[in-house]
């Protein structure tokens, strides 16, 4: 039976095993170490075991009789798989977002996106890019649909770190100015429509890694 204490040091450890895996620290493959990651963070091994299974609710890691816990490996299928469920769910909280967007928050929004242009490396660009998504689609109000929304993101930002890890170009980011020009014109199925095709666009451009891996761009 997990306590109040083991659940929180189970969200510390899945949210630092997280960003190790979505920012490539922890390959695809690697076979993570109940014994090891208890050790590290001095954790017992049920606040681990809890992490593991956060971690797998995420798709970031698959458990295997036997063969323990591993980070999840990703086909361009998979990305594609995940462009299409966060077209789907960012469109649906975006319409029921809408009618609660005030300027201020419009203009929240279009900070991120300036943030995103200034942005010296890929990491500094995705968290400006999630910070724009989670400020327009939190006013939604729906809480089971924002944490799905959240979880393809973080397997949205391996695709793209993994795909820009060696090569870097901010991107001025058109798509996100002509969303904020549709909710700012009041023409929601406008803005709904760029933020599909935006958020499609990961699973359109994959290129490939030099030992044939596919990795994602976007």
């Amino acid at each position: 039976m997990t306590t109040a204490k083991d659940d929180t040091i189970a969200v510390r450890i899945s949210r630092t095993l997280a960003d190790r895996i979505v920012s490539g620290a922890i390959m695809a493959g690697s076979k993570l170490r109940q014994d090891h990651i208890a050790e590290e963070f001095g954790a017992s091994h049920v606040p681990v075991r809890e992490a593991f299974r956060r971690l797998e609710a995420q798709g970031l890691v698959v458990s295997e009789p036997r063969k323990g816990v591993r980070v999840a490996e990703f086909s361009l299928e998979d990305v594609r798989e995940v462009a299409e469920m966060r077209a789907a769910l960012e469109v649906l909280a975006l319409r029921n977002a809408a009618p609660h967007l005030t300027k201020a928050i419009l203009d929240q929004a279009e900070e991120a996106t300036r943030a995103g242009d200034r942005a010296g490396d890929v990491q500094a660009w995705e968290e400006a890019n999630r910070t724009f998504h989670r400020i327009l689609l939190t006013p939604c109000k729906m809480p089971r649909l924002l944490k799905a929304i959240d979880d393809l993101h973080a397997a949205s930002a391996r695709f793209l770190f993994s795909g820009w890890r060696a090569e870097w170009d901010a991107p001025t980011d058109r798509d996100h100015r002509a969303i904020l020009a549709g909710l700012r014109a009041g023409d929601v199925e406008a803005a709904a429509s760029v933020l599909a095709r935006h958020v499609q666009w990961v699973g359109q451009k994959p290129r490939h890694a030099p030992a044939g891996k596919v990795v994602a761009r976007g």
